[in-house]
């Protein structure tokens, strides 16, 4: 088990199998030594346990844990394509969405999750850059979701 991996499991948390893509798309790319994930919705055993719009029938609250998943998910799909955690440098940059109500306006704390995540599980590595957007309708009415890129060691 990678370092990255027994830190998630000190945290409670246990990285998930990668979420199939929906479309015509891959759920992580590496170029270079960089990683990309597609944006990854807050599946959990292949299911969005929330639906709707943030600020409606979502809070911020539970926005914020789903925003966690995304992040978990995100590492999954990195997984998936680099083969160990432990092989990230850093975290470069997160971009979020949030599906929102139209006079909800706390998006960058809602990706607080998918940031304090990371966080909590790289440690520096974990610190990025991020964006924070709201959006009128996500994938499958997914309240959150999160992309990620990754500088991989060069070893």
């Amino acid at each position: 088990m990678s370092a990255v991996e027994e830190k998630l499991a000190e945290l409670g948390l246990i990285l998930p199998d990668v979420v199939p893509p929906l479309a015509a798309y891959q759920p992580a790319v590496q170029s270079g030594v960089y990683v990309y994930t597609a944006g990854q919705l807050p599946m959990v055993d292949g299911k969005l346990p929330v639906t709707g719009k943030v600020g409606a029938e979502v809070t911020p609250e539970e926005a914020k844990e789903l925003a966690r998943t995304c992040a978990l998910n995100a590492l999954a799909a990195v997984k998936s394509v680099v083969g160990d955690l432990d092989r990230i440098a850093r975290v470069v940059k997160v971009v979020g969405f949030v599906a929102s109500a139209s006079d909800f306006t706390g998006q960058p704390a809602v990706l607080n999750g998918a940031s304090e995540l990371l966080g909590e599980v790289l440690g520096e590595k974990g610190v990025h850059a991020r964006s924070a957007v709201g959006v009128a309708v996500l994938p499958l009415d997914a309240p959150v979701e999160v992309e990620v890129l990754v500088e991989l060691t060069h070893a």
